[in-house]
């Protein structure tokens, strides 16, 4: 399990959110067997996603974060409820790519610096509440602050990484959302922003050793923050043969037929947690009816 915590300043002018999302980063990189510089990226927008699912106020709300540059990772998505559920999936899971300038991992260059990133909100409205911004560094933290500006003008800053073993395995990963409320005065930006000018890197910070209630409390210092609640967050994909047959029920008679005349058994690959399911001509047919 990935532990989350949440605090807010004694005047309640800022909440600070901090996920250790380790052993999330390192489901994703066991099941879609990812490259260096992928599971960094996708371990950043699913750590990334995992903070916006913990905001979520109902039960049954989860959001969706789409990443689509023009880098060659292709499409990731991020999955994330407010149970804590979080499942993750890239097209191209296999990208190597020099490092960058700074001798790291290159996630800007295997995103891409120009495509959208889309926030889809499904907070069970008629319509779910869809969002698109454009990508500004293909860092992924940098663009989720920059969605939080524009589409929903609430000043926040957001913190991730994702530190990579030579081996391929996740050594540390995190992420952090500060975000300002409504009363927020200067002397507490200027905290806030001092606060964030000291702050080693993120991975840094779990690797040593700190705990998300502390680098909370990091965060807020010196605005007398308390700690909110903690909670666990982990990878979780709720497909099952009996949602994918609906999903095949509700297939045209034509497109059924097409299947049942094939030769060979029909199976649906779940592209988020690599589980096949088969289905044979006889409950195809079953399913025409």
């Amino acid at each position: 399990m990935s532990n989350l915590a949440r605090a807010i300043t004694a005047d309640g002018s800022a909440v600070a959110l901090a996920l250790n999302s380790t052993e999330l980063v390192s489901r994703i990189e066991q099941i879609h067997t990812t490259s260096a510089v992928t599971t960094a990226a996708l371990g950043r927008l699913a750590t990334g996603a995992g903070l916006m699912g913990a905001m979520l106020k109902g039960e049954r709300d989860s959001l969706t974060l789409r990443m689509q540059g023009d880098g060659p990772a292709g499409i990731l998505l991020a999955v994330a409820d407010s149970a804590g559920h979080v499942k993750a999936y890239v097209e191209n899971p296999v990208v190597e790519i020099p490092l960058n300038k700074l001798g790291k991992l290159d996630v800007a260059g295997a995103v891409g610096t120009n495509g959208t990133l889309s926030v889809v909100k499904d907070l069970g409205m008629k319509e779910p509440y869809c969002s698109q911004v454009p990508i500004t560094s293909g860092e992924v933290a940098e663009d989720i602050t920059y969605y939080y500006a524009t589409s929903e003008q609430t000043p926040t800053v957001c913190g991730l990484g994702v530190l990579v073993n030579p081996d391929l395995t996740v050594c540390s990963a995190g992420g952090f959302l500060v975000q300002l409320l409504p009363f927020a005065d200067e002397a507490c930006i200027d905290l806030i922003e001092e606060n964030l000018k000291d702050l080693p890197p993120v991975s840094e910070l779990f690797r040593t050793g700190m705990t998300p209630e502390q680098v909370c409390m990091r965060l807020l210092q010196g605005m007398e923050p308390n700690l909110l609640d903690e909670s666990e967050v982990r990878y979780f994909c709720d497909c099952s043969r009996e949602r994918v047959a609906r999903a095949l029920m509700s297939l045209g008679n034509e497109d059924l037929q097409e299947l049942i005349e094939d030769e060979r058994p029909t199976q649906v690959e779940c592209h988020f947690c690599n589980q096949t399911y088969t289905f044979s001509k006889q409950e195809l047919k079953n399913f025409l009816k």
